[in-house]
């Protein structure tokens, strides 16, 4: 008896420990977990964009990203703004989606388990999942910013657009990669 519960309780640790990226749950700004990858009938991709209050770069891509929802919600994509950084508080990430004109499509990532998963290095950074939740992009919103602390006047590509029309189309996103540029999400731990 005592072999066959070592035998279960070993089952038991080795499903819960391959759960997949679905099963990920993180708060809202209410506390409520939710599982953003979790996708229900209709949803055709899921973007997690990890922003922070604090970063110039993330408050300067801000239209870009509004814009690119507003674009692509009716077809289908869900979208979500991840915090990474512990010290930014609900109330503060409140204000912060007001002054910026967000919806409230937050999430509080303290534990770093979103950004284990799509493994973004800045904030602002995108990830876009398709409806399978495989990663099929991750990098920049644009390319407004060439490099720390230039940026042009106006973005010649438009990367998480164009990720997300070759995802809508079931095509493979190329490049599936793109360097950001914005605050190293290493520095809010």
């Amino acid at each position: 008896m005592l072999r066959r519960c070592a035998v279960l309780l070993w089952c038991v640790v080795v499903l819960t420990a391959v759960g997949s990226a679905a099963d990920i749950r993180v708060p809202n700004l209410a506390g409520v977990l939710v599982s953003p990858l979790a996708v229900s009938p209709g949803t055709k991709a899921v973007v997690l964009v990890f922003v922070s209050t604090e970063c110039p770069y993330s408050n300067r891509s801000a239209p870009e990203i509004r814009r690119v929802r507003d674009a692509f919600e009716p077809k289908g994509v869900r979208f979500w703004l991840v915090y990474p950084n512990s010290a930014e508080t609900p109330a503060i990430i409140r204000a912060h989606l007001k002054a910026f004109s967000y919806p409230d499509i937050a999430l509080r990532d303290v534990r770093h388990e979103l950004v284990k998963l799509a493994k973004p290095a800045v904030t602002p950074e995108a990830a876009v999942f398709d409806a399978r939740g495989n990663l099929v992009y991750k990098g920049r919103i644009d390319d407004r910013f060439i490099e720390l602390g230039r940026e042009r006047p106006v973005a010649t590509r438009h990367d998480l657009e164009d990720a997300l029309t070759l995802t809508l189309a079931g095509k493979p996103v190329m490049p599936a990669s793109t360097q950001a540029f914005g605050c190293f999400i290493a520095d809010l731990q």
